[in-house]
């Protein structure tokens, strides 16, 4: 059974969502469900810092030896930082999907799009 930590919020769509401590920045990934239905990941598309994302809409894809994924934005913001190590270790994402796998940090526009999210018992019976 993949880790769902209970300390992030998620999508149905397999990202995860972690706020930092004053709640105005998020960190973004995909969950371990995700990279392992993926199989190995072998590229990841990053949007530029600067990059406006708006909930719901594709904003990257990650790709895998079995296939190309879409990367949906969970909620709406401005790209502040993104995981350049992914650009020449892509293989992160499986490895260490909550830590060194992270994908992009985002400045929230929406702050109370956060709540709108699955907490970990909502997503749970969704990864098994």
């Amino acid at each position: 059974m993949a880790s769902v930590p209970d300390d992030l919020k998620y999508t149905a769509e397999h990202e995860w969502v972690r706020a930092d401590n004053n709640g105005s920045t998020v960190r973004i990934g995909i969950t371990d469900f995700a990279q392992q239905s993926l199989g190995d990941v072998v590229y990841v598309s990053l949007p530029a810092i600067g990059s406006a994302l708006t909930q719901g809409d594709a904003f990257g894809e990650v790709e895998s030896t079995k296939s190309v994924s879409d990367l949906y934005a969970p909620v709406s913001g401005t790209v502040t930082a993104r995981n350049e190590d992914l650009d020449e270790h892509p293989e992160a994402i499986n490895a260490d999907p909550y830590g060194a796998g992270w994908i992009v940090e985002i400045e929230l526009s929406e702050p109370d799009q956060i709540e709108e999210l699955l907490d970990p018992d909502a997503y749970g019976p969704m990864s098994g």
